[in-house]
């Protein structure tokens, strides 16, 4: 079994991190000063120009295709890059992507919708998640009521990413109650204009998700993403991605962390040596370094199963259930590691604390992974030891 990199993907994940340290690293100080004031740490404008720069050293649409100026690579070589952007705190992505079922929309979608996204001209959010419908998405209440050619919109989504930005949502509304999640929803691309509101939702994390409005929001049959009652079909391939892009940025967080530990328990004196030498401060490092390693392997399986052309589900499902434990475990012993000044403001580790804390909620609870996981094993979906081969 070769576990090495190619020479290619050594080269992109040694360039991603390479910028990362020039350009995005030194901005942190910046960043953490304006979070402490209750301020963005990146403006759109700053997000916007760091992006363009990152374009110059090639990164632009990791997962676009290559006719739309993307550079479609692999989903390990993706998952290489996600965790060189984890090692920072900034808010950064890389630019070029756009949501990846609209490349299931029309010409004239694509045209309108999807194509100024990659360019960065517009900006999305998906919306499926409901007050009653969180893990359960197929128990989606919202509403899509034909009325002639158009569709008229009514009920509220909550903890949208990216809902208090976009101008255009993607949005998953009933239209055959009868059918439910089996036919019975579809997607629609309803424009902010079009009448739809959001509000900020407070939380512990920096920045916030949005609950979004919809009174009676007319959208024109037009705006119909996909097939009529494809909706949960799409939903759920949307979700699916993120279940190993997630873990591999806490792998990148989880070894920024782990190196400030290290640094710490090197340095930092108490008793007349360095805490480094105290059992307890080893057997910390020691887990934490452990389950890193696991995770990656994880995580890294779950890419290489999507780019072999198989179902990711299974894999995905473990990569994300340990990932963001993982990192949960491993910034609460970096902090514990670092005393009273890892729980100031004036580290990152106290807000990684709150960051990493939303990696076991959205895009899968750990509950619901933890029953994907047993329902393919206990209905033969996968049978124990598959994932060797």
């Amino acid at each position: 079994m070769d576990l090495a990199f190619t020479d290619e993907q050594q080269a992109i994940r040694d360039t991603a991190r390479a910028f990362i340290a020039r350009e995005v690293m030194p901005m942190e100080p910046e960043v953490l000063r304006r979070e402490r004031r209750g301020l963005p740490g990146l403006e759109r404008s700053e997000l916007r120009a760091l992006q363009l720069k990152a374009k110059e050293f090639g990164f632009w649409g990791l997962s676009t295709p290559e006719s739309l100026g993307g550079m479609d690579l692999p989903a390990v070589t993706q998952s290489l890059i996600w965790t060189e952007a984890g090692r920072t705190f900034v808010p950064f992505r890389f630019g070029g992507d756009a949501d990846n079922i609209l490349f299931h929309g029309t010409e004239a979608q694509q045209a309108e919708y999807l194509l100024p996204t990659i360019a960065g001209d517009r900006l999305s959010c998906f919306a499926i998640t409901e007050p009653a419908a969180g893990s359960d998405a197929a128990n989606i209440r919202m509403t899509a009521r034909r009325d002639g050619d158009d569709w008229v919109l009514r009920g509220e989504k909550v903890f949208i990413t990216g809902g208090n930005e976009a101008d255009f949502a993607i949005v998953v509304a009933v239209t055959d109650p009868e059918l439910g999640a089996r036919g019975g929803s579809t997607a629609f691309l309803v424009d902010r204009e079009m009448g739809w509101r959001s509000e900020f939702i407070d939380t512990m994390g920096e920045g916030g998700p949005a609950a979004l409005v919809f009174d009676d929001v007319r959208v024109p049959g037009r705006n119909i993403l996909g097939e009529i009652g494809q909706g949960f079909t799409l939903g759920m391939q949307w979700i699916g991605k993120g279940r190993y892009a997630i873990p591999s940025q806490g792998i990148g967080i989880a070894e920024r962390a782990l190196g400030m530990a290290v640094e710490y328990a090197n340095t930092r004196e108490t008793f007349g040596r360095t805490i480094g030498s105290n059992q307890a401060i080893q057997w910390m490092i020691a887990d934490s370094e452990v389950e890193l390693e696991a995770a990656r392997a994880l995580v890294l399986r779950a890419a290489w199963t999507v780019d072999q052309g198989r179902d990711p589900r299974h894999t995905s499902a473990m990569a994300k259930l340990y990932g963001a434990g993982m990192v949960n475990r491993v910034v609460d012993r970096v902090m514990q590691i670092h005393g009273g000044i890892g729980y100031t403001r004036e580290l990152p580790i106290e807000r990684w604390y709150r960051q990493v804390r939303l990696f076991r909620i959205f895009e899968g609870t750990d509950e619901m992974l933890r029953l994907i996981i047993a329902r393919d094993l206990l209905r033969g979906h996968t049978r124990v030891g598959d994932q060797l081969g």
